[in-house]
């Protein structure tokens, strides 16, 4: 059809109805046909064709054109400077034009728009990029809520949605938008498998976040992430990898918001297990030094937000340092600043904690008050704590541990009956079992990553 000087006429003089019409004719195709070939409507296409139309949208005559792959030597005039002259449908022959095509240096207007417009074309729109953030914001909302084990799955479902996305083709911008919801939804997943006990696939999670993360350069969500590893491996009992992957995000912005979490959750509950009190406490100052330097959201903020820190979540975690070196007076201190915003809170999870942090520090001193510390394990464990999460669970356990000590009197029971029987719903068996085979394997496989892997 390409050698059809009626064809190649009109196209040069773009009557592409009378064009078309012929190439139908050629082709002996149906206009149902074309129009689906050219990716126009039929009825216009019949418009078109009849004359009534015009067709005078460069997208769409680019597209025409492209999807009948017209060749250099038909192209309308539009596109080209040095087109031939008309020729008589009697005298016409190919050859040399393909010829002066070949010779020509340039590339067609054609090509150059073709490249442009598969350069600049995108699978995603920004009406897209708004909906799935919207989205990861709403996970974050509802996670004290609803817990790992209702939201992993519609966590996943979104990584998986914007993977296919990604596999697609977007401008720079949008690209760089799309690689920071992957990650943050990546990490979105590391800390709900920690928080369920699954070491390994939050190791895993983590990992692909942080390069995720590095690859558009963004430095707060790269210490989000190294905060997520440290709290995974705090609750693995890997003190020294926790302080370690702690030390690596501050090491990013030791000045950014992001730090404070870093320095609260990371090092300073690390330091107080490994019983380095004037490091705990030194990290927990700077904490609270930081966070008068910057503008940080109010109340208690979700446990798994992006955001900073807010001032009673950084408190509610010097409580928990404290815990751990056995200073009942801070530990109490710190939860007496919390309580009221814990109170007024929806997080279940915050209050179970913070109540079973003040419970063991009950148990530790000269004159420690066991009947008061079981009493509140005993509220933590009937009111339910929320969603089961290693970290209430594995506290509830410690508080057990630490009471062990008074074990004939009733109280200590009472409490130890109440644990066993919360221990059967089959969430907290699934967190406990989980943990307890990760533990099992790392003893015996797993080496400490150094903050470098």
């Amino acid at each position: 059809m390409w050698q059809d000087a009626q064809v190649v006429m009109a196209l040069r003089d773009g009557d592409f109805g009378t064009a078309l019409t012929r190439v139908r004719k050629l082709a002996s195709l149906r206009q149902e046909e074309m129009a689906r070939l050219t990716g126009l409507s039929q009825p216009f296409l019949s418009a078109l064709e009849s004359g009534s139309r015009r067709l005078t949208n460069f997208d769409k005559i680019v597209t025409v054109l492209e999807r009948l792959a017209v060749p250099p030597h038909a192209l309308p005039h539009l596109f080209t400077r040095n087109a031939p002259e008309p020729i008589e449908e009697a005298h016409w022959h190919p050859g040399p034009v393909r010829e002066t095509a070949a010779r020509e240096p340039w590339e067609s207007p054609l090509d150059v728009a073709r490249r442009l417009s598969t350069t600049i074309s995108s699978n995603t729109d920004p009406a897209t990029l708004t909906v799935l953030a919207q989205q990861v914001g709403a996970i974050v909302d509802r996670y004290e809520a609803d817990g790992p084990h209702q939201l992993a799955p519609k966590t996943a479902e979104l990584r998986k949605f914007i993977q296919t996305l990604l596999e697609g083709r977007q401008p720079p911008g949008q690209r760089a938008e799309l690689f920071r919801l992957a990650a943050q939804a990546s990490g979105l997943l590391s800390y709900m498998a920690v928080n369920a006990g699954h070491e390994a696939i939050a190791e895993a999670y983590s990992t692909e976040a942080l390069q995720l993360a590095q690859e558009i350069d963004d430095l707060e969500l790269m210490m989000w992430i190294f905060g997520t590893r440290s709290l995974g491996a705090y609750y693995a009992g890997l003190y020294d990898q926790a302080l370690e992957w702690a030390d690596a995000g501050l090491a990013i912005d030791r000045d950014n918001a992001q730090a404070i979490r870093l320095l609260a959750n990371g090092r300073a509950r690390a330091l107080g297990k490994l019983g380095d009190a004037v490091g705990a406490q030194r990290a927990i100052a700077e904490a609270e030094d930081l966070s008068s330097n910057h503008r940080l959201p109010g109340g208690l903020t979700p446990c798994i937000s992006f955001a900073p820190y807010s001032i009673a979540r950084t408190l509610a975690n010097a409580a928990t340092a404290h815990v751990a070196l056995g200073n009942t007076r801070d530990v109490i201190e710190y939860a007496e600043q919390v309580d009221e915003l814990i109170e007024q809170s929806d997080s279940d999870w915050s209050r179970a904690l913070v109540r079973l942090d003040v419970a063991t520090a009950l148990l530790a001193g000269p004159q420690p008050d066991v009947e008061q510390a079981m009493v509140l394990g005993r509220q933590v464990l009937e009111a339910g704590g929320g969603p089961p999460i290693r970290s209430v669970i594995q506290r509830a356990g410690e508080l057990h541990a630490r009471a062990a000590s008074w074990h004939q009197l009733p109280v200590v029971r009472d409490y130890a009956d109440a644990l066993r029987t919360w221990h059967t719903t089959p969430l907290t068996r699934a967190v406990t079992n989980f943990a307890k085979m990760a533990r099992l394997s790392d003893s015996r496989t797993r080496r400490a990553p150094s903050a470098a892997d």
